[in-house]
């Protein structure tokens, strides 16, 4: 309880969590100030009537400053489905950079080992991309993060095992899928009034790579490997599969 000469101010009630913040009361041209209380959940009694306890001028600018700051880092996030392309496409490459990494575990000594390599060091270009964007545009990543990497290096290599030309009939069915993707995600891109031109030019640049990685793979004989259409027809499943989870999960 606490009294002057002119007014006696008893608190007859505080909160249970106690902050550190400041709350004022003005009181016939006087401020009281009072700490360590929540401004909404806590009363004064003023000459024995109720009044309600104000925000201090510090307390409203730092209330007025947090809310800034949350507009802002809303305004940051992308839209929901710019969000889901962003997601799917960092879990795509994540995948395909997994991929590659199982196929030159076993065919990097071989005569196939360069011209992979080269179409690994394209995918670790396009997963460093997708890892920057979906930090710039505050994107979660899909959970499945953990469950694709594996997933992927065992594809990979053991489409390898195989031989080389099973390992370029999984290149041809994966990149199949992805062109066909990115294609989908260009034209929903271009149907918006305000197209987002940035990731455009990014996906197209991407889908014309992951062309390229199909096209070499028919080049070195893809389609010569046992059991070509099951192979792919199964890992094209796997790899639909996988985007419908990445998008949502």
């Amino acid at each position: 309880m606490t009294s002057s000469s002119r007014y006696r101010v008893s608190v007859y009630h505080l909160p249970d969590q106690v902050e550190k913040l400041g709350c004022c009361l003005p009181a016939l041209g006087n401020m009281l100030v009072i700490r360590g209380s929540r401004a909404l959940n806590c009363s004064l009694l003023v000459n024995g009537g109720k009044l309600p306890v104000l925000p201090s001028s510090n307390l409203a600018t730092r209330l007025k400053s947090t809310n800034k700051e949350e507009q802002d880092v809303t305004s940051k996030r992308a839209p929901k489905e710019i969000e889901e392309m962003i997601r799917v496409n960092h879990a795509g490459e994540l995948g395909a950079d997994r991929i590659y990494a199982g196929q030159m575990a076993v065919l990097g000594k071989t005569s196939s080992g360069p011209l992979i390599q080269h179409m690994w060091d394209q995918e670790k270009a396009h997963r460093a991309t997708f890892e920057r964007i979906i930090h710039e545009r505050r994107v979660r990543p899909t959970v499945m993060v953990p469950i694709w990497n594996v997933a992927g290096f065992v594809l990979g290599a053991g489409t390898a095992l195989l031989g080389p030309k099973a390992a370029m009939a999984c290149t041809v069915a994966v990149e199949t899928v992805i062109v066909e993707h990115y294609n989908d995600q260009l034209r929903k891109l271009a149907a918006e009034p305000n197209p987002d031109t940035a990731l455009m030019e990014v996906i197209s640049k991407f889908r014309d790579e992951e062309q390229e990685h199909h096209d070499t793979g028919l080049e070195e004989g893809a389609e010569q490997a046992p059991l070509y259409d099951v192979l792919t027809d199964v890992i094209k499943l796997g790899c639909k599969v996988a985007i419908s989870i990445s998008k949502v999960v």
